[in-house]
C-alpha cells in the first residue's frame, strides 16, 4: 500500500519524489522503491519520522506496537499522523504517540482504509479523523488517497465494517472472477480470452454503476430480458446463495478487523 501510495503522488504530480522518505527492513525492497520512484528510503523508522511533516503508517496491525515503540519518540511536534493499520483506532494511535517525549500538544491522527487497487490507480479509500485532526488535516490524507483512487469521509466506527467491505473486497473480486474464467473454460473459451472477457465485464459494470449512480438492481434489471440467458444465468446464482455468501464474507472479515485492532491495543 506504502508503494501504491508512492507511485500515485509522484507519477502523478502531486509531491516531488525528493519529499518523500519510506522505510522498510529488507534493502532489497527499498533499493526497488529508489530506483522507480527516486525516493530516499532508510531501514530506520525512526529517521523517517524525525524528518516527516506527515507520518503515514503503512504496517500491519499485528506489529503496530513495535512500531510505535520505535517512532513515538522521534514524531516531530506537529505532524500529522495517517494510519492505514486495519482494526486500529485513533484513540490507540495517539495513546502510543503521547509517551513520545518530543511529542508535545495534541497528537492529529486520520485512520485509513485503503485497498489494493490504488496501485492502479483505483482505488477506494475511507478516512476518518482522530480526536484533534483538523478539517485540513482531513483535506490533506484526501488529497494523498485521491492521488490513487476515490476516497470518502466517514465516521470511525464504519472503518471495521469499510475493511470487511472494500479493504478485503478484491479479494473476493479475484475469487469471482478465476470462477468466471473457469466457466469460460468449461464451455470452451480459452483460458486467456475467458480471464479478460471476465475481467472487462466487472470492470465496466463497477463503471456504469459509478457514473450512473443508479441502484445496481435498475442496471441489473436492464441486462435482463424475459426468459432470456441472463435471468436464467441469476436464478442459479440466488439458487446457490451467492447474495448471502458475500453479505457473510463481508460481515467475518469485519469482526476480524474489530479482533486485529483489539489485539493490538
Amino acid at each position: 500500500m506504502a508503494e501504491a501510495l508512492i507511485r500515485g503522488l509522484v507519477r502523478g504530480g502531486h509531491v516531488s519524489a525528493t519529499r518523500i522518505t519510506a522505510s522498510a527492513p529488507r534493502r532489497e525492497r527499498l533499493a526497488e522503491l529508489t530506483r522507480d520512484y527516486g525516493i530516499e528510503t532508510t531501514t530506520d523508522n525512526r529517521q523517517v519520522a524525525r524528518g516527516a511533516g506527515i507520518v503515514v503508517l503503512s504496517t500491519k496491525p499485528q506489529i503496530f506496537d513495535k512500531v510505535m515503540r520505535e517512532i513515538a519518540d522521534h514524531v516531530a511536534p506537529g505532524a500529522l499522523v495517517i494510519s492505514v493499520a486495519a482494526g486500529v483506532s485513533t484513540e490507540a494511535i495517539e495513546a502510543a504517540l503521547a509517551v513520545g517525549a518530543s511529542t508535545t500538544g495534541a497528537v492529529r491522527v486520520v485512520r485509513s482504509m485503503p485497498n489494493t487497487p490504488a496501485l492502479v490507480g483505483a482505488g477506494a479509500t475511507a478516512i476518518a479523523p482522530g480526536k484533534h485532526a483538523t478539517e485540513d488535516d482531513l483535506a490533506t490524507a484526501r488529497a494523498i488517497f485521491d492521488a490513487v483512487g476515490i476516497t470518502v469521509t466517514l465516521d470511525e466506527s464504519h472503518l471495521d465494517a469499510v475493511t470487511g467491505l472494500s479493504g478485503s473486497g478484491p479479494a473476493y473480486i479475484f475469487l469471482i472472477l478465476e470462477a468466471l474464467a473457469d466457466a469460460g473454460v468449461k464451455v470452451g473459451l480459452s483460458r486467456r480470452n475467458a480471464q479478460r472477457l471476465a475481467a472487462q465485464t466487472v470492470m465496466g459494470s463497477a463503471k456504469m454503476l459509478l457514473e450512473t449512480d443508479q441502484h445496481p438492481g435498475q442496471l441489473k434489471d436492464m441486462v435482463t430480458s424475459p426468459g432470456g440467458t441472463a435471468i436464467a444465468g441469476l436464478h442459479t446464482l440466488e439458487e446457490g446463495g451467492l447474495r448471502t455468501t458475500l453479505i457473510n464474507a463481508v460481515e467475518t472479515a469485519t469482526k476480524r478487523a474489530r479482533e486485529l485492532g483489539r489485539g493490538s491495543k
